[in-house]
């Protein structure tokens, strides 16, 4: 039976990928006083009335400072967490170009949130969630949408 108190937290994330490396950051975590131990895809939580592809939009913006071309949907993660559970949309984006070198310094919300951001390479990389670290990211928009549960 489902307790009615939880929480079903929603959010979006952006898979970049260049040259075979994904974008990823790393978060600030301990107040911002130091960097989490794990990379992340860029994206954040969807807002009550709000579509996925604008918060996904707005979501990359904040953090990046570049506008993506979001394409198809690649991969749905839903997992428990403290308060409920989290459901995940990964999308793939379709300029990785623009998103080389990013100025934290000149985003609205990247110096707050993020330690680091690169192109890192997913296989050797301590990258959130785990599924990521073994995917083929050749042909995005050609692959099948990739449903993980982990309930």
């Amino acid at each position: 039976m489902y307790n009615l108190d939880m929480i079903r937290r929603v959010a979006v994330r952006g898979i970049i990928v260049s040259n075979g490396k994904l974008l990823c950051a790393r978060l600030k975590a301990y107040g911002g006083k130091q960097a989490t131990d794990y990379w992340c895809v860029p994206g954040g939580g969807i807002d009550i009335g709000e579509a996925a592809i604008p918060a996904l939009e707005r979501e990359i913006f904040e953090e990046t400072g570049v506008k993506p071309t979001v394409g198809s949907l690649l991969y749905l993660q839903q997992y428990p967490y403290e308060h409920g559970e989290q459901m995940e949309f990964f999308f793939h984006i379709k300029n990785p170009k623009d998103f080389i070198g990013i100025d934290l310094s000149k985003t609205s919300h990247g110096e707050e949130e993020i330690a680091e951001i690169d192109f890192v390479e997913p296989t050797s990389t301590n990258i959130l969630p785990k599924f990521l670290t073994t995917e083929s990211f050749d042909n995005l928009e050609k692959q099948p949408t990739k449903v993980y549960n982990y309930l």
